[in-house]
């Protein structure tokens, strides 16, 4: 079964190559909210200074031998939606997947890092690209990034709903979960109103939350939310409400808000970085997900 399985990866994979890397979109200019705004610049703010420094981790092995490949997922105006999509080697059934989604940065080395270090823990992890190509090298070519997202939502919802699509249909993950930072933290919670009764967990690092019960109503999957005390773009009192809302409508939810921490914590490039919530963070993520995502009663011992 594993040399099919395998077999059949190692097909898909192949038949997947972009004809080319998608070039810059170039969207109708579109004025932003005033809440939308306010949040792309207290999103920058807590960014001053910062820069995409590939860190350590992102040049470490994987604790286990991996497939990885940067493969086409899906359509956007013409181009290929181009992701990276890492597995274990020794994988002998299908394997849960995970939409694995960027910071404001873009789907630069430290988002590939964590997606092979999700992927080391027995997952098929796909890091889509919600930039076309582009990655930040700045902060001021971030926020223009994060504001062109930020204008055009459905454009993000049909690339997360393709990746999704790909991990259903062609990786065969019995069940798929999301998670991201930042700018994919909140997509992470917009994919899961999306898909709520599709995702099977959903997992958000200090991304933008929403506080409309009636839109949170519909959430079905179990939700694990990780946010800073002292991150001034997304507020305390809002993750407060967030989480109280969860809670009153019987969510199985956990919010988890970490003392001292600010925005970004969990970026070991970031100047916000803090080890001890990036990895208690990290420990809890990788608890939920193996309790949530089902895995192949022959998965190999200690996934």
């Amino acid at each position: 079964m594993r040399t099919l399985y395998l077999s059949l990866v190692s097909v898909l994979l192949a038949a997947c190559q972009p004809a080319e890397s998608p070039g810059p979109s170039d969207p109708a200019a579109q004025s932003l909210g005033p809440q939308d705004e306010a949040f792309v610049e207290a999103t920058a703010a807590e960014h001053v200074g910062d820069a995409p420094t590939p860190s350590p981790m992102a040049e470490a092995q994987p604790a286990r031998a991996l497939l990885e490949q940067e493969l086409a997922y899906g359509e956007a105006e013409g181009q290929n939606l181009v992701g990276f999509l890492a597995m274990p080697e020794d994988a002998a059934e299908p394997l849960p997947g995970l939409v694995v989604i960027h910071e404001w940065w873009g789907l630069n080395d430290n988002i590939r890092a964590m997606t092979r270090r999700l992927a080391a823990e027995g997952y098929v992890a796909l890091a889509v690209d919600l930039y076309g190509g582009r990655v930040a090298e700045e902060t001021g070519g971030a926020q223009a990034l994060l504001a062109e997202i930020v204008a055009t939502p459905d454009a993000v919802r049909s690339n997360l709903r393709q990746a999704y699509d790909y991990l259903d249909r062609y990786a065969f993950a019995p069940t798929v979960g999301s998670i991201g930072w930042c700018l994919g933290g909140g997509w992470s919670l917009q994919t899961a109103l999306m898909l709520p009764d599709q995702l099977d967990a959903m997992v958000m690092y200090y991304g933008r939350v929403i506080t409309d019960e009636a839109r949170l109503e519909t959430l079905q999957m179990p939700i694990l939310g990780h946010f800073g005390e002292q991150d001034a773009s997304i507020p305390t009192r809002e993750v407060q409400s967030f989480r109280s809302m969860l809670v009153r409508q019987g969510k199985q939810a956990e919010i988890h808000i970490y003392s001292g921490a600010d925005h970004a914590f969990a970026n070991p490039s970031g100047g916000n970085f803090s080890p001890v919530a990036a990895e208690e963070s990290w420990q809890r993520t990788i608890e939920f997900l193996n309790a949530n995502l089902s895995r192949p009663a022959s998965a190999p011992p200690g996934l």
